[in-house]
This record gives C-alpha cells, sequence and structure tokens, in this order.
C-alpha cells in the first residue's frame, strides 16, 4: 500500500530524516512512536505529500507519488489521503457539516452530493444534531470528530494522523482510538499515526519506534 525507500530531510544543518525505509500493508493501523525530535511528524508528512524529502521514493500502490507535479500531487492528497491533526484545525465562522464539506468542494463535488456524505458520516460519529453547531458550540472530542468526518469526507484510501488525541481527556482519547479500529474495519481503510499514548501504540496492528532520524523497529 504505501513504501518509503530511503527517505532523507534535513532542516538547515539539522539532518532530521536518516535513509527511512519502510512498508505499510492495506487496512493496517500502523502507529509510529518515539521522543520529541525523533523526526515521526516529519516523515508523516513526507508520506503525505506535504513536505518533499530531500532524497528517496515514496509509493502508494506501486505509483511513484514523490515525482508527481505539483497540480497532481494536491489532487492525489485531496481525494486518496485523509489528515487528523492534534489542532482540530476547524474553521470557526462555518458550521461542522459546513466544515466537513471543504475537502470535497475543493474536489469539485456537487454540493448536495457532498452535504449528503457529510451527514451520513456526522451520523456514523454519532454528530448528527450537532451538524449546524460552530466549532465554539463543540466540546474538543466533538471537534475531533468532526476533523475525523472532515478527513474521511473524500473516501481516502490513507488516514495520517499526528498526535490525534493529544488535548483529549482520558474518555474521549479512548474514545477516539476505538473510532479508528471501527472505522478500519468498516471501510478498510489504512491508518498511520504518530502519537505519544502508550494505549494506542500498543492497539495498534504494528508499532514503529524512531530515534534520531532512524526507525529503530
Amino acid at each position: 500500500m504505501i513504501k518509503a525507500i530511503d527517505i532523507h530531510k534535513s532542516f538547515g544543518g539539522l539532518e532530521v530524516l536518516k535513509g527511512i525505509d519502510m512498508k505499510i500493508k492495506k487496512g493496517e493501523i500502523v502507529t509510529i512512536v518515539g521522543s520529541s525530535g525523533a523526526g515521526k511528524t516529519t516523515l508523516l508528512q513526507i508520506i503525505g505529500t506535504l513536505l518533499q524529502a530531500e532524497k528517496g521514493k515514496v509509493f502508494y500502490d506501486n505509483v511513484e507519488v514523490s515525482q508527481f507535479r505539483e497540480r497532481e500531487m494536491a489532487h492525489f492528497r485531496n481525494t486518496k489521503i485523509g489528515f487528523v491533526f492534534q489542532f482540530h484545525h476547524l474553521l470557526p465562522e462555518f458550521t461542522a457539516l459546513e466544515n466537513i464539506c471543504i475537502p470535497a468542494f475543493i474536489a469539485k463535488k456537487p454540493k448536495e452530493i457532498a452535504e449528503q456524505k457529510a451527514l451520513e458520516l456526522l451520523s456514523f460519529l454519532n454528530l448528527a444534531d450537532r451538524a449546524e453547531h460552530k466549532p465554539n458550540e463543540l466540546s474538543g472530542g466533538e471537534q475531533q470528530r468532526v476533523a475525523v468526518a472532515r478527513a474521511l469526507i473524500n473516501d481516502p484510501d490513507v488516514i495520517l494522523a499526528d498526535e490525534p488525541s493529544g488535548n483529549l481527556d482520558t474518555f474521549h482519547k479512548n474514545e477516539l482510538h476505538q473510532l479508528f479500529f471501527d472505522l478500519r474495519d468498516k471501510f478498510n481503510q489504512t491508518f498511520v499515526v504518530v502519537t505519544h499514548d502508550k494505549e494506542l501504540a500498543a492497539m495498534s496492528a504494528r508499532m514503529l519506534t524512531m530515534k534520531d532520524g532512524r526507525i529503530l523497529s
């Protein structure tokens, strides 16, 4: 499903990634753990085509996406990858429904189709009654579920999550972790999650440990 070969990345004089090789199978939930500064987020951003590696290749289904041109890369990212971040990045002036629909509008899907899919996702995530609420009217857990729905709106093959439960209390953290497995079982999506949460890491199919820009295990 995803293959990264000999990924290198530096910022200024600091080499952050020092030759990363990894393979992730379809339907896997893989966590990436390690101390701050190990290169976890940088690796996730390169896999997600948000950053360009200085050396190395990234493949999705045997297609080298690291060679895509800018417009092709943007289309691939919008339709094939969903992103969930620690900070929800919901637009405060829009409702939950409108926030979820944004990636679908970028993909030029008709408004009625995008809204229908968004409402289905809100129902699946037990948020049907919150569709018209703005982010400041939602709890932290609800905001993160809206962010998950936004990541799912275009039926991506892969969900990439960076510390998705970092700002949640224990109840909502556990709820979000279980949601990832429910989504994997329902949609057969692949999840790659950067986390410091030991419980989530232990639940995953595989845990990759990073240190000093390399994968140890």
